[in-house]
């Protein structure tokens, strides 16, 4: 792999999940189900307008940064049986040395917690990401976030002693 020339996100289908590449007209949909205060509760900042939301899918639609040194891979989680939208999963790819390496961060809509489907649309996420020849995998979970702590244990990483902006560092495999 090779910067600026990182993967392209594609559909990808889990048991109960479809994973549908990010497109800025997603914002109108998502907005109202991020708009709950509870999703920035670990995470901090507020619910973004549906203004500001598309302005940030514009921005991560693209699927690298502007310079070209990070991929960014993001996708909408839909329920396969209803087609409603629960939440979404992103990746970000950039190169440590040779070696791409995948900063990941889900999130699931308030109503569907609880259900799996974080660790469900990760884990096909990560398989995704493995046929692309990304193995390397970093998540950042704040301390008293346990739910997304044992997302990050089903998916097979590990906590560190490294702490960015508060959040731990769990890395894998």
């Amino acid at each position: 792999m090779v910067v600026g020339h990182w993967p392209v996100a594609e559909p990808i289908e889990t048991e109960r999940l479809v994973l549908e590449p990010l497109r800025v007209e997603h914002a109108d949909e998502m907005a109202p189900l991020l708009r709950d205060e509870r999703l920035h509760e670990f995470v901090g900042g507020r619910p973004a307008t549906p203004k500001e939301l598309r302005s940030r899918y514009a921005r991560q639609s693209v699927g690298r940064s502007p310079d070209g040194a990070e991929g960014w891979l993001n996708w909408i989680l839909r329920h396969r049986e209803t087609g409603d939208a629960v939440g979404y999963v992103q990746a970000t790819v950039r190169l440590d040395g040779e070696r791409p390496v995948a900063e990941l961060a889900w999130v699931v809509i308030s109503p569907e917690q609880g259900r799996g489907y974080a660790a469900e649309a990760a884990a096909g996420m990560i398989g995704w990401l493995d046929q692309q020849g990304v193995t390397a995998l970093i998540a950042h979970v704040h301390p008293d976030h346990r739910a997304s702590a044992r997302v990050a244990e089903r998916l097979g990483l590990r906590a560190t002693d490294v702490l960015v902006d508060g959040e731990r560092r769990w890395v894998g495999p």
